[in-house]
């Protein structure tokens, strides 16, 4: 949460971190000062310097509320095609677990967003 011109603002509503391996994924919902909620979703890799100091590699994907359910279906027919190329015996099998969005959480309606609105990182 932030605090802007003497008033208070709410932009960061919920965040989740996975370690996986090297990296760390980020999940943060946040809203726009329309009050809009939007998805980003951040890969935080430890890189090395030459000198052996480290830095971290980060790459951030933004995701709105209008493509929530776009994007949902995309990622679960990318994890079915990943299943039946393991089914085939052509690839190794590594677990994948099924994402499913209740319907009453699904999305339908659109809003505009403007980049102003949106995380100042």
């Amino acid at each position: 949460m932030s605090e802007e011109n003497g008033s208070f603002q709410k932009d960061e509503i919920f965040s989740k971190s996975v370690r996986a391996g090297k990296r760390t994924y980020f999940f943060d919902v946040k809203s726009t000062r329309g009050n809009d909620l939007y998805l980003t979703v951040t890969e935080s890799k430890r890189r090395y310097n030459d000198d052996g100091t480290f830095r971290y590699e980060k790459h951030k994907l933004f995701l709105y509320k209008e493509d929530f359910e776009k994007f949902l279906d995309g990622f679960n027919e990318a994890l079915d095609k990943i299943k039946e190329l393991q089914d085939s015996g052509e690839y190794a099998v590594v677990e994948a677990p099924e994402v499913v969005v209740p319907e009453e959480e699904a999305t339908t309606s659109f809003t505009d967003v403007s980049f102003e609105d949106l995380d100042k990182d």
